[in-house]
């Protein structure tokens, strides 16, 4: 396939492999800009793995091999030359519970820029800034960035972490269910962001709550035992799903 017809963010026959066992099978996807796609599915199904291919993490377990191409701006992200660091930069993400440096609030943003090359003081004044007021926290904590992130609440936390991707200008944000270990207050203020920040970036979210994809997301892929079932607009496949499967899991009749 030639460079010039791969989609800017997409995979092509992607699987992930832990040892022998087939964990992600063949996942052909494409991301469009300014949305939000959903990946939905039972426990074990493949979604989180295949979520962490997309910006290499699967490449710190041992065990864990990829195979296929992951597509972006032409470029194949698993080739071996590309450089898992700058990827990482492009390409952020957010796990399942908060996990802030045990740092203050402003190191935990100003800590990326930094480490790919930021030195200026008022430079990373506006960077942690403008990262906190794009997570909309700026107003919460502007008083207390001494202070020590874990003091902040979990929902808090979160978005915390949110900010902290956002620190070094990624084109694309993973979500990893950000939502599940939060309270529904603090779960409305994520996804408030998640649809603010789908005005300028590609998001991928992996979520086991239905009524969450269908507020947030375009579109929604399902995934049953590491293949993808079905992916369309979310609207249609929670409405009018292409797949028996699809069906039966949206019903609640499994998973």
């Amino acid at each position: 396939m030639q460079t010039s017809t791969q989609p800017r963010f997409g995979t092509e026959e992607l699987s992930v492999f832990y040892g022998t066992n087939e964990a992600v099978k063949k996942i052909n996807m494409e991301f469009p800009e300014k949305s939000v796609t959903a990946l939905i599915g039972p426990s074990g199904c493949g979604k989180s793995t295949f979520l962490r291919s997309l910006n290499r993490m699967n490449d710190e377990i041992a065990s864990a091999k990829v195979v296929g191409k992951i597509w972006m701006d032409g470029q194949d992200l698993n080739d071996k030359e590309t450089d898992a660091v700058t990827l990482r930069q492009k390409i952020g993400m957010v796990w399942q519970r908060p996990n802030p440096f045990y740092k203050s609030i402003y190191e935990n943003i100003a800590f990326g820029p930094r480490y790919h090359g930021t030195k200026s003081k008022k430079q990373l004044d506006e960077i942690v800034e403008q990262s906190l007021r794009r997570a909309a926290l700026w107003d919460e904590v502007k008083d207390r960035l001494k202070e020590s992130a874990l003091a902040l609440s979990g929902g808090q936390q979160q978005r915390l972490c949110i900010a902290r991707a956002l620190s070094v200008s990624p084109q694309i944000l993973l979500l990893d269910e950000p939502a599940s270990a939060l309270d529904p207050v603090s779960t409305g203020k994520v996804e408030e962001l998640i649809i603010e920040l789908k005005k300028e970036l590609r998001i991928v979210i992996v979520t086991h709550n239905m009524q969450q994809a269908a507020r947030v997301s375009d579109s929604t892929a399902y995934f049953y035992l590491g293949n993808l079932i079905e992916h369309d607009e979310t609207t249609k496949l929670f409405s009018n799903p292409s797949n028996q499967m699809t069906q039966e899991y949206i019903m609640g009749r499994f998973g």
